[in-house]
């Protein structure tokens, strides 16, 4: 026999319980914090998991209990939240997915998940892979944005970068997927409010990241808080069990999200919490997070004839495995780790974070060439965010230290020398008193950098925002220093874009920062002085105002698309179509053209690839790098297709006055989209292949191909 089989042949009822049960602990001068249990839940084997609990002293403590003092000897599985960064805070994944870069995103997971390993963690409640096309949802800086393509990408970079090609090996720590499914489809961007999409939008939007992440191995998946057409989805057995084990072949562990089971009483959907635990079961949810509904109440569930030992035991034997995958059973204590930078390939995890924080920043605007800053001005640094360290890490900091942030006036400080500076304002405060002081400081210097934005809190879970602009008084602030007629350069921090039309023409140039972790002023000096120059695209639609949400490129065609002189058709009658920065904007100090696009073939079949190339030529005065955007429209097809649809994306770094090629592989399988019967479908017919440096449609280049089946 297995020793699964073994272990599930000796366990009593509440054991097995015990391994369905994670338990949000922690850990104080008096020992271990278990929820409310004492240590001697785990000696009894009614608790198999816990999370929160970091720190290899504390956990191999409580993993001794679980090993050497519980009768069967079954060790415990460590989850914790490593959004962005474990001891080392990276930028935030809304942020780092602007790098279109996916080596720089498993790098980022890879150094993640060794500093974890060392921390005795096992387990991340990461990658977040909801689509989020709604910039008044707070979690959509943990996203990737708007694009299911993209996010797919950043979930397999995501999934390898935490698991490597081995669960059990030192460094390594298993990934989960969240949060299955379409939960960046809330109702009006409110955090926790029902979803309600289309069944196309469902597959070919929400779906593709998970089904990638999958596909990539992933060990663990969390479904969402949210309910989806009126089921929520900690029960959704047709999308749990049918599609994801089913369809998809998951074999891993379903982890509930935060008290989801017991919140089922909320939804309307359980009478009780044994009918709550035993819909969560049946549905093919593995561990219960907190809610103690299946410690509890699956035994009477049992006894009513609601689930069945089967049920359980197919659960347990998943957690089970997940933790012989991980290795615990042979190695449950963390103890004579590597050196974390040999486990990481020998990294600097400091300069990673680093030039992630540079690559991540976005340069929305640069009128006149505002930047880079040049090597005598005298620098007037203003604003609340120009030395605010905990708001670098961005709202999950995990195990980070916000004393270890490096703050924009740091960082300049250390890398020009004396740099005036005044707060003015608060974040979200409303005295102005040090406004005047401000504008003093500002007067008296030839540049003005001001840091203005979002507090870290005021982004991410529970974190939705009906109104995304500055809060606070932040724009009198602006304004005032705005009025003094001199060079402003501002840096934006948030989880979101924000809707600002009256800042973006007034700025001598806006760079969009995000949260960039915390080698944010090491990073920002380094940009504003041209020692690197941008290289960070939206991986979102930045709305010109609030009410053109949700917004994305991937528009459906209308039968009345927009015409300035028509009044009957699609646009708003107060605000543009058009959003105020397209998904892929952004600016470099290098000036780039496209040209001479060429595909490789006209005619191809369903089997075969093409190769799409167009010539870069940067005529600017700095080195820079050039991101280049594959996009397709399927021209005729049997339902609506949108106008253009990201296949893919290509670098170049190119010196002043040179140029060079960009080649993007497109496969026919790429082209495959569902029917009208919902199922995937790949019709031959022409299509229009466009290139570009972000989704404007208007400046996009473009060519035809014809795929023949």
């Amino acid at each position: 026999m297995s020793r699964i089989d073994t272990l599930l042949a000796k366990m009593t009822l509440r054991e097995k319980l015990g391994q369905l049960n994670m338990v949000a602990s922690g850990y104080a001068v008096t020992g271990p914090l278990l929820g409310g249990d004492s240590p001697d839940a785990i000696r009894a084997g009614d608790i198999g998991n816990l999370l929160n609990m970091v720190g290899a002293d504390h956990v191999n403590e409580v993993q001794r209990i679980a090993v050497e003092e519980s009768r069967l000897g079954i060790p415990l599985l460590l989850g914790f939240d490593i959004i962005h960064g474990h001891k080392t805070a990276f930028p935030v994944p809304l942020a780092e997915a602007a790098m279109f870069d996916p080596a720089a995103w498993a790098r980022t997971a890879r150094i993640a998940a060794v500093e974890a390993w060392n921390d005795g963690v096992a387990l991340t409640f990461a990658p977040m892979l909801d689509v989020s096309r709604d910039l008044r949802w707070g979690r959509i800086v943990e996203s990737a944005g708007e694009d299911p393509w993209l996010n797919a990408q950043m979930a397999t970079a995501k999934v390898k970068g935490f698991q490597g090609s081995d669960l059990s090996a030192v460094g390594s720590l298993a990934a989960t997927a969240k949060h299955y499914c379409a939960y960046g489809a809330v109702l009006a961007g409110r955090e926790y409010a029902s979803v309600d999409v289309s069944e196309r939008a469902l597959h070919e939007v929400h779906l593709p990241p998970f089904e990638a992440a999958v596909k990539a191995g992933v060990a663990a998946i969390m479904p969402a808080f949210t309910s989806f057409d009126g089921v929520p989805m900690t029960i959704h057995e047709p999308l749990l069990k049918d599609y994801l084990r089913g369809k998809l072949g998951f074999e891993g562990v379903i982890i509930s999200d935060y008290n989801a089971v017991a919140e089922l009483l909320n939804h309307g959907v359980a009478g009780d919490l044994v009918e709550a635990a035993a819909l969560s079961l049946r549905a093919g949810v593995d561990i219960d997070m907190v809610s103690n509904a299946y410690r509890n109440h699956l035994p009477e569930a049992l006894s009513r004839g609601l689930v069945t030992m089967d049920d359980i035991d197919a659960c347990v034997r998943r957690v089970l495995a997940l933790k012989e995958r991980l290795g615990l059973f042979d190695a449950p204590y963390r103890r004579g780790a590597a050196p974390l930078a040999a486990l990481a390939g020998r990294i600097d995890h400091h300069e990673v974070a680093r030039d992630a924080a540079r690559k991540s920043c976005i340069l929305l605007t640069n009128y006149n060439g505002a930047l880079p800053l040049g090597g005598n001005e005298r620098i007037a640094l203003i604003g609340p965010l120009a030395d605010a360290q905990a708001d670098m890490r961005g709202p999950w900091g995990g195990a980070t230290v916000a004393e270890d942030s490096i703050t924009v006036l740091k960082g300049l400080r250390e890398a020009v020398g004396n740099v005036g500076y005044a707060a003015g304002v608060s974040i979200d405060g409303g005295d102005i008193s040090g406004i005047a002081a401000a504008v003093e400081t500002a007067r008296n210097a030839d540049t003005v950098v001001l840091c203005l934005g979002e507090s870290a809190p005021m982004s991410g879970e529970a974190a939705s925002r009906a109104h995304p602009e500055l809060p606070g008084r932040q724009r009198e602030l602006a304004e005032a220093i705005l009025a003094l007629n001199k060079k402003v350069i501002v840096i934006l921090f948030a989880g979101r874009p924000l809707t600002l039309p009256w800042l973006f023409p007034k700025a001598s140039a806006v760079l969009m920062a995000w949260f960039p972790g915390e080698q944010a002023g090491h990073a920002l000096a380094d940009l504003l002085l041209g020692k690197a120059s941008p290289s960070g695209r939206l991986p979102v639609s930045w709305p010109d105002a609030v009410g053109q949400a949700p917004l994305f490129y991937a528009q459906y065609p209308s039968g009345r698309p927009f015409n300035p002189n028509d009044h009957y058709t699609s646009k708003y009658i107060d605000a543009p179509n058009a959003p105020a920065f397209p998904f892929g904007h952004g600016l470099t100090y290098g000036e780039f053209a496209l040209s001479k696009l060429q595909v490789s073939r006209t005619e191809f079949g369903p089997d075969d690839s093409i190769d799409v190339t167009v010539t870069v030529a940067n005529s600017g005065r700095a080195k820079a790098e050039e991101t280049v955007f594959l996009f397709v429209h399927d021209l005729v097809a049997s339902v609506s297709r949108p106008l253009i649809e990201l296949k893919g994306f290509g670098k170049i770094t190119l010196d002043p006055g040179t140029s060079g090629t960009v080649t993007i592989p497109l496969h026919a399988r790429d082209l495959t989209f569902y029917g009208k019967e919902l199922k995937p479908t790949l019709e031959a017919g022409d299509f229009e292949i466009k290139v570009g440096s972000s989704a404007r449609r208007s400046q996009l280049l473009n060519t035809r191909v014809t795929l023949k089946l």
